[in-house]
């Protein structure tokens, strides 16, 4: 109290004399000494403002996104040089909205710096502030493009570039690519990283593949990313985290910095990088989905989405509405699916922001596999990557891949199955993580002929990490207990099901339950009297959409009698046909015959 009450009854001057005098003692502590120069200095002063920003970084690198911000903006108050001024003000408007989600102040932070300089629109990190705002609040990305790679190659042109303006500047134009996904953008990103080289930060040299192409990330590349996401466990810089936490999304490293996310997210919580936490919440849901904790990733991405609406950020809130789609596809739920897509489309479509639709392909391709629409399935799947291919630029082709695989084998596409199993292979993509392992080698057992295809699979499920990834493993148990069936090794068959549908069942994947279940039916898994295996094997519907196509009825006749489509009967006959053990049509006919005078002797 003493203490306060000589500090409260000081003068100004006197305060600023004891400033001062702290300032020089702490020579070897730049971080107080440029809190106390800011406290001590009253007029422009040049070197006094470039000591202040140098604190600012340091008291970023702590993880301090809040005190960093009120540095800058002091820094700027003290800078003589109205070009310095707008750069730190600029900084600052960036960190504010990248890092403490403060939208609103970056406006007007950067409506302050425009005052007096006709020309502040044009700097580096003026256009990266900019460029981020726009994308983050309208959408607006084509605005943002042109602004950010004016700049860039501006800069670029000095004879001395800065490079911290270039990080956020290339940091901005990595995002604004990855989430506009439009090919005529590419050629001046991959153009402005040539020309800078290795002295390209660190962590935009690892976006720049494993983000914007991780199909042909290199071995070098995953190396350092392997390097940078060990180091995580010591840093606080809530920035290097989350650039760190990108590059490792598609490239399955979410799990070593879940640690460091979710240090970032309390951070935010109690008031601190509110920007950032936001972001880790959406990187975090992703690493649940993954790992099968859905009701998890359903709170994180729930809780983005308020923050994200609340703050205005309404790119960020589309990736809350991808994992609750994902989730919902992957228990079962197509309606719900459904409706978090078509929020995804409605706002990204007039926007020309391609990613996002890719999201919903890839979400809607995996909700409609559950529920044995097939030919709707590939029709979602193929969108984001023609089978046979892995495009540059489509890291959604990754995580899409083996959707894209079953939705072809059950739409009977047996050579677009079998190209794409190639390209997977081609590619190397087991190189990249365990699960890409299973999924490439899942797929080449999928296609395989009857004599190998058992070997394949079990090559597949033999990799070492996989259970880490419940969901994708127990998909490739049923690919796997599907084909035994087939070959007629139920025994073997009704294992590797039974083990599948467990995993479904305590995941909560209804959906895809039904599809072990249907199967393991076929095997004739479940001893019943007559009457009770008649009432298992077919539904009301079943029977119904069976005895009409039994009489000889297309698809489409059916659908129109029945008032349903005719994608909705085509799944109602894919689960009759393993259910009265015949593989056609023409034989509907006589197993109906032979099921009724079992229900009824």
């Amino acid at each position: 109290m003493i203490k306060s009450a000589l500090v409260e009854s000081s003068t100004l001057e006197e305060r600023s004399v004891a400033h001062r005098r702290l300032a020089d003692v702490l020579i070897d502590q730049p971080e107080l000494r440029g809190h106390h120069l800011a406290q001590a200095t009253h007029a422009p002063d040049a070197g006094v403002a470039a000591a202040i920003e140098a604190a600012a970084h340091l008291t970023l690198e702590r993880g301090d996104v809040v005190g960093a911000v009120s540095k800058l903006i002091r820094a700027a108050e003290l800078s003589p040089d109205r070009e310095a001024r707008g750069r730190r003000l600029a900084d600052a408007a960036f960190i504010g909205a990248h890092s403490a989600g403060q939208l609103d102040r970056a406006v007007e932070l950067l409506r302050d710096a425009r005052r007096g300089d006709p020309g502040f629109d044009s700097t580096l990190h003026a256009a990266a502030a900019t460029a981020y705002l726009l994308l983050n609040t309208e959408g607006d990305a084509g605005t943002a493009y042109h602004l950010l790679v004016d700049a860039i190659e501006s800069a670029l042109d000095e004879s001395d570039p800065d490079l911290e303006g270039l990080a956020e500047g290339l940091y901005t134009l990595t995002l604004l690519c990855h989430y506009a996904a439009r090919d005529d953008y590419w050629p001046a990103y991959h153009g402005a990283m040539s020309r800078l080289g290795p002295a390209a930060p660190m962590h935009v040299r690892l976006l720049a593949e494993t983000l914007v192409d991780p199909v042909r990330a290199s071995a070098e590349t995953l190396r350092v990313l392997d390097e940078q996401v060990h180091q995580l466990e010591s840093s606080e810089d809530d920035g290097v985290i989350v650039r760190v936490a990108i590059a490792a999304f598609y490239v399955d490293r979410l799990t070593q910095c879940r640690e460091p996310l979710l240090r970032i997210i309390d951070d935010g919580r109690g008031g601190g990088a509110v920007g950032s936490a936001m972001m880790a919440m959406n990187i975090i849901a992703h690493e649940e989905v993954n790992a099968g904790r859905w009701d998890e990733a359903a709170r994180y991405a729930a809780e983005a989405k308020t923050l994200w609406d609340d703050r205005g950020f309404r790119l960020y809130g589309m990736g809350s509405h991808y994992t609750l789609a994902l989730i919902a596809a992957n228990r079962g739920d197509v309606e719900a699916c459904r409706r978090e897509c078509d929020c995804i489309l409605e706002w990204a479509v007039p926007r020309q922001l391609g990613i996002f639709t890719e999201w919903a392909n890839h979400a809607l391709a995996r909700a409609t596999l559950g529920s044995g629409e097939f030919e709707e399935a590939y029709a979602h799947a193929s969108a984001i990557t023609p089978p046979g291919t892995l495009l540059p630029h489509k890291p959604q082709a990754l995580w899409s891949a083996f959707d894209l695989m079953d939705a072809a084998y059950r739409s009977g596409r047996v050579s677009e199955a079998n190209a794409h199993a190639e390209a997977l292979q081609s590619a190397d993509i087991a190189r990249l993580s365990a699960r890409y392992a299973l999924v490439a080698d899942a797929a080449t057992a999928l296609v395989a002929d009857d004599a190998t295809a058992a070997a394949k699979f079990d090559t597949a499920l033999a990799h070492p990490g996989i259970q880490q990834w419940p969901f994708d493993v127990a998909r490739v148990q049923l690919a796997y207990g599907e084909r035994l069936r087939r070959i007629r090794r139920s025994r073997d068959a009704r294992k590797m099901l039974e083990t599948a549908r467990d995993t479904f069942e305590s995941l909560g994947a209804e959906g895809w339950m039904r599809r072990a279940e249907t199967e393991l039916a076929a095997t004739s898994a479940h001893r019943h009297s007559s009457k009770e295996t008649y009432a298992l094997s077919l539904t009301p519907h079943e029977r119904e959409v069976a005895m009409l196509a039994a009489t000889g009825l297309t698809n489409r006749q059916i659908a129109s009698q029945l008032l349903m489509s005719p994608r909705t009967v085509s799944a109602h006959l894919y689960r009759v046909f393993p259910k009265l053990g015949i593989t056609s049509r023409a034989a509907l006919r006589d197993a109906l015959l032979a099921r009724e005078k079992l229900a009824d002797p």
